[in-house]
Protein backbone atom coordinates (compact mmCIF):
# COMPACT_ATOMS: atom_id res chain seq x y z
CA UNK A 1 0.00 0.00 0.00
CA UNK A 2 0.84 3.43 -0.87
CA UNK A 3 1.75 5.96 2.15
CA UNK A 4 -0.10 9.27 2.62
CA UNK A 5 2.05 11.60 4.30
CA UNK A 6 0.07 14.45 6.03
CA UNK A 7 2.08 17.49 7.40
CA UNK A 8 1.21 19.37 10.60
CA UNK A 9 1.13 23.08 10.33
CA UNK A 10 0.66 26.00 13.21
CA UNK A 11 -2.94 27.46 13.06
CA UNK A 12 -1.29 30.95 14.28
CA UNK A 13 1.64 31.43 11.87
CA UNK A 14 0.67 29.54 8.75
CA UNK A 15 -2.65 31.30 8.71
CA UNK A 16 -4.37 28.10 9.17
CA UNK A 17 -7.12 28.45 11.96
CA UNK A 18 -8.70 25.63 14.24
CA UNK A 19 -11.25 24.85 11.95
CA UNK A 20 -9.48 24.55 8.76
CA UNK A 21 -6.87 22.10 10.20
CA UNK A 22 -9.65 19.88 12.06
CA UNK A 23 -11.12 19.91 8.27
CA UNK A 24 -8.17 18.82 6.50
CA UNK A 25 -7.98 16.31 9.28
CA UNK A 26 -11.18 14.66 8.43
CA UNK A 27 -10.58 14.73 5.51
CA UNK A 28 -7.03 13.50 5.27
CA UNK A 29 -8.60 10.35 7.61
CA UNK A 30 -11.19 9.41 4.95
CA UNK A 31 -8.17 9.21 1.86
CA UNK A 32 -5.92 7.12 4.05
CA UNK A 33 -9.20 4.78 4.45
CA UNK A 34 -10.07 5.10 0.79
CA UNK A 35 -6.31 4.38 -0.14
CA UNK A 36 -6.21 1.57 2.38
CA UNK A 37 -9.69 0.15 0.59
CA UNK A 38 -8.61 0.22 -2.50
CA UNK A 39 -5.22 -1.64 -1.86
CA UNK A 40 -6.46 -5.02 0.05
CA UNK A 41 -7.45 -8.06 -1.97
CA UNK A 42 -9.42 -10.86 -0.40
CA UNK A 43 -9.27 -14.24 -1.93
CA UNK A 44 -11.60 -17.09 -0.75
CA UNK A 45 -11.10 -20.69 -2.00
CA UNK A 46 -14.36 -23.48 -1.79
CA UNK A 47 -14.12 -25.98 1.19
CA UNK A 48 -12.79 -29.08 0.06
CA UNK A 49 -14.15 -32.56 0.85
CA UNK A 50 -14.14 -33.05 4.32
CA UNK A 51 -11.32 -29.70 4.65
CA UNK A 52 -12.15 -26.14 6.27
CA UNK A 53 -12.94 -22.89 4.23
CA UNK A 54 -9.18 -20.47 3.68
CA UNK A 55 -9.02 -17.40 3.75
CA UNK A 56 -6.32 -14.95 2.42
CA UNK A 57 -6.01 -11.40 2.55
CA UNK A 58 -3.62 -10.21 -0.47
CA UNK A 59 -2.46 -13.23 -1.15
CA UNK A 60 -0.40 -14.00 -5.05
CA UNK A 61 -3.22 -15.40 -7.12
CA UNK A 62 -4.02 -19.14 -7.55
CA UNK A 63 -1.47 -20.82 -9.29
CA UNK A 64 1.18 -18.04 -9.30
CA UNK A 65 4.76 -19.15 -8.61
CA UNK A 66 6.04 -19.20 -5.38
CA UNK A 67 2.32 -19.44 -4.23
CA UNK A 68 1.90 -22.84 -2.80
CA UNK A 69 -1.57 -23.02 -4.23
CA UNK A 70 -2.77 -24.96 -7.41
CA UNK A 71 -3.81 -23.99 -10.83
CA UNK A 72 -7.03 -23.73 -11.52
CA UNK A 73 -6.58 -27.07 -13.76
CA UNK A 74 -5.27 -29.03 -11.02
CA UNK A 75 -6.67 -30.79 -7.24
CA UNK A 76 -4.54 -31.01 -4.93
CA UNK A 77 -3.93 -34.65 -3.75
CA UNK A 78 -6.65 -35.94 -1.23
CA UNK A 79 -9.24 -33.03 -2.79
CA UNK A 80 -12.25 -33.48 -5.39
CA UNK A 81 -11.53 -31.25 -8.33
CA UNK A 82 -13.77 -28.09 -8.77
CA UNK A 83 -17.40 -28.54 -10.35
CA UNK A 84 -17.17 -27.79 -14.26
CA UNK A 85 -16.77 -24.57 -15.27
CA UNK A 86 -16.50 -23.25 -11.88
CA UNK A 87 -13.00 -22.46 -10.72
CA UNK A 88 -11.49 -23.18 -7.45
CA UNK A 89 -12.35 -19.48 -6.26
CA UNK A 90 -15.88 -19.83 -6.38
CA UNK A 91 -16.44 -17.33 -9.66
CA UNK A 92 -17.43 -18.65 -12.76
CA UNK A 93 -15.45 -17.64 -15.62
CA UNK A 94 -18.18 -15.37 -16.44
CA UNK A 95 -17.36 -13.39 -14.27
CA UNK A 96 -20.61 -13.82 -11.74
CA UNK A 97 -20.02 -15.27 -8.22
CA UNK A 98 -21.29 -18.92 -8.05
CA UNK A 99 -24.86 -19.22 -5.87
CA UNK A 100 -23.60 -18.46 -2.08
CA UNK A 101 -19.82 -17.48 -3.25
CA UNK A 102 -18.91 -14.37 -1.69
CA UNK A 103 -18.33 -11.24 -4.23
CA UNK A 104 -14.81 -9.30 -4.07
CA UNK A 105 -14.12 -7.03 -1.14
CA UNK A 106 -16.31 -3.79 -1.47
CA UNK A 107 -15.20 -0.23 -0.56
CA UNK A 108 -17.12 0.94 2.96
CA UNK A 109 -19.73 2.83 3.21
CA UNK A 110 -20.53 6.29 3.09
CA UNK A 111 -16.59 6.62 2.22
CA UNK A 112 -17.35 9.23 -0.57
CA UNK A 113 -20.34 10.77 1.40
CA UNK A 114 -17.47 11.33 3.91
CA UNK A 115 -15.28 12.59 1.50
CA UNK A 116 -17.76 15.16 0.30
CA UNK A 117 -18.49 16.19 3.40
CA UNK A 118 -14.51 16.80 4.32
CA UNK A 119 -14.62 18.62 0.81
CA UNK A 120 -17.28 20.93 2.45
CA UNK A 121 -15.85 21.54 5.90
CA UNK A 122 -12.80 22.83 4.37
CA UNK A 123 -14.45 25.41 2.07
CA UNK A 124 -16.62 26.62 5.02
CA UNK A 125 -13.55 27.00 7.14
CA UNK A 126 -11.24 29.27 4.44
CA UNK A 127 -14.47 31.18 4.22
CA UNK A 128 -14.58 31.13 7.97
CA UNK A 129 -11.28 32.10 8.27
CA UNK A 130 -10.94 35.33 5.85
CA UNK A 131 -14.22 36.57 7.45
CA UNK A 132 -12.61 36.26 10.44
CA UNK A 133 -9.38 38.03 9.22
CA UNK A 134 -11.15 40.67 7.54
CA UNK A 135 -12.78 41.61 10.97
CA UNK A 136 -8.99 42.04 12.32
CA UNK A 137 -8.17 43.97 10.08
CA UNK A 138 -11.15 46.40 10.32
CA UNK A 139 -10.66 46.12 14.37
CA UNK A 140 -7.26 46.98 13.97
CA UNK A 141 -7.62 49.90 11.63
CA UNK A 142 -10.33 50.87 14.01
CA UNK A 143 -7.99 50.99 16.84
CA UNK A 144 -5.31 52.69 15.01
CA UNK A 145 -7.92 55.79 14.27
CA UNK A 146 -8.86 55.59 17.98
CA UNK A 147 -5.46 56.12 18.68
CA UNK A 148 -4.05 58.67 16.09
CA UNK A 149 -2.82 56.83 13.63
CA UNK A 150 -3.48 57.41 9.65
CA UNK A 151 -3.21 53.23 9.36
CA UNK A 152 -3.14 50.25 11.02
CA UNK A 153 0.82 48.95 11.89
CA UNK A 154 1.54 46.21 9.32
CA UNK A 155 0.67 42.74 10.09
CA UNK A 156 4.19 40.87 10.71
CA UNK A 157 5.70 37.88 9.02
CA UNK A 158 6.12 34.93 10.59
CA UNK A 159 9.14 34.63 12.83
CA UNK A 160 12.32 32.55 11.43
CA UNK A 161 12.64 29.05 12.42
CA UNK A 162 15.82 29.02 13.69
CA UNK A 163 17.26 31.77 15.86
CA UNK A 164 20.86 32.91 16.59
CA UNK A 165 22.70 35.69 17.69
CA UNK A 166 23.88 38.71 16.07
CA UNK A 167 27.88 39.08 15.66
CA UNK A 168 29.54 42.11 17.60
CA UNK A 169 28.43 45.09 15.64
CA UNK A 170 31.89 46.53 13.67
CA UNK A 171 33.75 48.69 16.35
CA UNK A 172 31.46 47.74 19.29
CA UNK A 173 33.85 45.27 20.66
CA UNK A 174 36.74 45.37 22.98
CA UNK A 175 40.04 44.76 22.75
CA UNK A 176 42.85 42.15 24.19
CA UNK A 177 42.82 38.69 25.02
CA UNK A 178 39.96 35.95 25.89
CA UNK A 179 37.44 38.47 24.08
CA UNK A 180 36.38 35.16 22.43
CA UNK A 181 32.44 34.28 24.14
CA UNK A 182 32.02 37.92 25.61
CA UNK A 183 28.27 38.51 24.50
CA UNK A 184 27.60 40.36 21.15
CA UNK A 185 27.07 44.14 21.05
CA UNK A 186 24.76 44.93 18.17
CA UNK A 187 22.15 47.52 16.82
CA UNK A 188 20.64 45.73 14.30
CA UNK A 189 19.96 42.21 13.84
CA UNK A 190 20.52 40.17 10.33
CA UNK A 191 17.68 39.70 8.66
CA UNK A 192 16.06 39.97 5.15
CA UNK A 193 12.62 40.78 6.78
CA UNK A 194 10.98 44.26 6.49
CA UNK A 195 10.68 44.74 9.86
CA UNK A 196 11.92 46.44 13.23
CA UNK A 197 12.33 45.75 16.89
CA UNK A 198 10.72 48.44 19.23
CA UNK A 199 12.72 48.80 22.87
CA UNK A 200 11.82 50.75 25.51
CA UNK A 201 14.01 51.56 28.26
CA UNK A 202 14.22 52.49 32.29
CA UNK A 203 10.06 52.26 33.50
CA UNK A 204 9.59 55.67 35.03
CA UNK A 205 6.41 56.66 33.32
CA UNK A 206 3.69 54.43 34.03
CA UNK A 207 0.72 55.07 32.65
CA UNK A 208 -1.91 52.33 32.17
CA UNK A 209 -3.39 54.24 28.60
CA UNK A 210 0.40 53.10 27.49
CA UNK A 211 -0.09 49.30 27.85
CA UNK A 212 -3.68 49.81 26.57
CA UNK A 213 -2.40 51.34 23.36
CA UNK A 214 -0.02 49.27 22.72
CA UNK A 215 -2.19 46.11 23.53
CA UNK A 216 -5.01 46.93 20.79
CA UNK A 217 -2.27 48.02 18.34
CA UNK A 218 -0.86 44.32 18.53
CA UNK A 219 2.48 45.90 19.02
CA UNK A 220 5.02 43.44 20.00
CA UNK A 221 8.55 45.19 22.53
CA UNK A 222 10.98 44.56 25.05
CA UNK A 223 10.90 46.14 27.79
CA UNK A 224 14.68 47.20 29.69
CA UNK A 225 14.10 48.19 33.07
CA UNK A 226 16.06 49.53 35.94
CA UNK A 227 14.94 49.21 39.52
CA UNK A 228 15.33 52.75 40.86
CA UNK A 229 13.67 53.72 37.60
CA UNK A 230 10.49 51.99 38.20
CA UNK A 231 10.36 52.31 41.76
CA UNK A 232 8.36 49.58 43.42
CA UNK A 233 6.28 49.27 40.07
CA UNK A 234 6.58 46.02 39.51
CA UNK A 235 2.72 45.49 39.14
CA UNK A 236 2.69 47.16 35.83
CA UNK A 237 5.32 45.31 34.38
CA UNK A 238 4.20 42.55 34.94
CA UNK A 239 0.69 42.84 33.35
CA UNK A 240 3.39 44.47 30.49
CA UNK A 241 4.24 40.92 30.94
CA UNK A 242 1.13 39.69 31.00
CA UNK A 243 0.37 40.60 27.58
CA UNK A 244 3.40 39.31 26.03
CA UNK A 245 6.57 42.13 27.00
CA UNK A 246 10.04 40.68 27.32
CA UNK A 247 11.31 42.11 30.33
CA UNK A 248 15.39 42.15 30.51
CA UNK A 249 17.86 44.29 32.37
CA UNK A 250 19.04 47.57 32.26
CA UNK A 251 20.65 48.03 35.77
CA UNK A 252 19.84 48.83 39.33
CA UNK A 253 20.91 52.23 39.88
CA UNK A 254 21.75 53.41 36.14
CA UNK A 255 25.33 54.64 36.72
CA UNK A 256 27.36 54.64 34.03
CA UNK A 257 29.39 51.83 33.96
CA UNK A 258 32.72 52.18 32.52
CA UNK A 259 33.24 54.89 36.01
CA UNK A 260 32.45 51.60 38.40
CA UNK A 261 34.88 49.20 39.47
CA UNK A 262 34.41 45.59 38.35
CA UNK A 263 32.85 44.77 41.91
CA UNK A 264 30.43 47.67 41.32
CA UNK A 265 29.17 46.37 37.99
CA UNK A 266 28.71 43.49 39.14
CA UNK A 267 26.54 44.42 41.47
CA UNK A 268 24.49 46.99 39.21
CA UNK A 269 24.46 44.24 36.47
CA UNK A 270 23.82 40.72 38.94
CA UNK A 271 22.01 42.65 41.37
CA UNK A 272 19.54 43.77 39.00
CA UNK A 273 19.47 39.97 37.77
CA UNK A 274 18.27 39.18 41.63
CA UNK A 275 15.84 41.74 41.32
CA UNK A 276 13.85 40.53 37.93
CA UNK A 277 14.21 37.00 39.60
CA UNK A 278 12.62 38.09 42.69
CA UNK A 279 9.31 39.37 41.09
CA UNK A 280 9.05 37.26 38.22
CA UNK A 281 10.36 34.23 38.53
CA UNK A 282 13.36 34.28 35.99
CA UNK A 283 16.34 36.48 35.45
CA UNK A 284 17.07 38.39 32.06
CA UNK A 285 19.07 36.91 28.94
CA UNK A 286 19.76 40.29 27.56
CA UNK A 287 21.40 43.41 29.07
CA UNK A 288 21.39 47.11 28.01
CA UNK A 289 23.89 49.17 29.45
CA UNK A 290 22.59 52.59 31.02
CA UNK A 291 23.89 55.48 28.37
CA UNK A 292 25.05 52.58 25.62
CA UNK A 293 28.14 52.66 27.76
CA UNK A 294 30.03 49.83 28.59
CA UNK A 295 34.14 48.50 28.65
CA UNK A 296 35.58 44.81 28.83
CA UNK A 297 34.83 44.34 32.98
CA UNK A 298 31.27 45.23 31.83
CA UNK A 299 31.01 42.41 29.16
CA UNK A 300 32.61 39.63 31.43
CA UNK A 301 30.28 40.78 34.36
CA UNK A 302 27.26 40.44 32.44
CA UNK A 303 28.38 37.15 31.00
CA UNK A 304 28.77 35.81 34.28
CA UNK A 305 25.28 36.94 35.60
CA UNK A 306 24.31 35.03 32.87
CA UNK A 307 23.80 37.50 29.85
CA UNK A 308 23.81 36.05 26.19
CA UNK A 309 23.60 39.61 24.10
CA UNK A 310 24.04 43.35 24.53
CA UNK A 311 21.22 44.79 22.17
CA UNK A 312 22.46 48.82 21.94
CA UNK A 313 19.97 50.57 19.07
CA UNK A 314 19.70 52.00 15.47
CA UNK A 315 17.27 55.00 16.06
CA UNK A 316 15.50 56.57 19.23
CA UNK A 317 12.09 57.95 19.42
CA UNK A 318 11.02 61.14 20.97
CA UNK A 319 7.43 62.72 20.85
CA UNK A 320 7.10 64.10 17.16
CA UNK A 321 10.94 63.41 16.33
CA UNK A 322 12.85 60.19 14.87
CA UNK A 323 16.92 60.19 15.73
CA UNK A 324 18.84 57.65 13.69
CA UNK A 325 21.96 56.54 14.21
CA UNK A 326 22.34 56.13 9.94
CA UNK A 327 20.55 58.06 7.15
CA UNK A 328 17.14 55.77 7.79
CA UNK A 329 15.51 53.05 9.22
CA UNK A 330 16.85 48.83 7.46
CA UNK A 331 15.54 45.79 7.91
CA UNK A 332 16.11 44.44 11.70
CA UNK A 333 17.04 47.85 13.33
CA UNK A 334 16.19 48.04 16.74
CA UNK A 335 14.65 51.22 17.96
CA UNK A 336 14.67 52.86 21.56
CA UNK A 337 11.93 54.76 23.30
CA UNK A 338 11.39 55.06 27.10
CA UNK A 339 8.70 54.89 29.49
CA UNK A 340 8.40 58.53 30.06
CA UNK A 341 5.61 61.06 29.81
CA UNK A 342 5.36 64.88 30.37
CA UNK A 343 6.97 65.55 32.75
CA UNK A 344 10.28 64.69 31.20
CA UNK A 345 9.62 65.19 27.92
CA UNK A 346 7.32 67.66 25.99
CA UNK A 347 4.82 64.90 25.07
CA UNK A 348 3.17 61.67 26.33
CA UNK A 349 4.59 58.70 26.28
CA UNK A 350 1.66 57.68 23.43
CA UNK A 351 2.75 60.36 21.78
CA UNK A 352 5.75 58.95 21.04
CA UNK A 353 4.70 55.78 20.39
CA UNK A 354 2.11 57.34 17.57
CA UNK A 355 5.59 59.10 15.83
CA UNK A 356 7.63 55.81 16.04
CA UNK A 357 4.40 53.59 14.51
CA UNK A 358 3.80 56.58 11.92
CA UNK A 359 7.39 56.44 10.82
CA UNK A 360 7.68 52.55 10.41
CA UNK A 361 4.16 52.02 8.86
CA UNK A 362 5.05 55.06 6.11
CA UNK A 363 8.32 53.46 5.52
CA UNK A 364 6.79 50.07 5.02
CA UNK A 365 8.62 48.07 8.11
CA UNK A 366 6.25 45.61 10.37
CA UNK A 367 7.05 45.69 14.22
CA UNK A 368 8.50 42.01 15.22
CA UNK A 369 9.27 41.05 18.72
CA UNK A 370 13.07 40.81 19.62
CA UNK A 371 13.29 37.25 21.03
CA UNK A 372 11.77 36.07 18.41
CA UNK A 373 14.85 36.56 16.05
CA UNK A 374 17.52 35.98 18.45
Amino acid sequence: MGKIRFTATNPRTSGVGPALARSAALLGAALLVAGCAGTETSVRTSSAPGGSASEVSGAPASGAPGSGLPGPETSSPGTSAPASGIPASGIPASGTPAPGAPGPAAAPRGLAEEARQGTEAIRGAVEAEAREAEARKAALLAAARRWGLPQAPLLVPPPPRTKSLPPTRRGFGVSGPRTRGLPPVFTRVPTRDRVVFLTIDDGVDQDPATLRMLRELHVPYTAFLSDDAVDGGWEYFRAAHAQGAALQNHTLLHRYLPGLSRAAQRHEICGMQDTLRRHYGRAATLFRPPYGSYNRDTLEVARSCGIRAVPLWEAEVFPGRVVYRDSDLHPGDLVLTHFQGRAQWNGSMADALRTFLRTVTEKGYAVARLEDYI
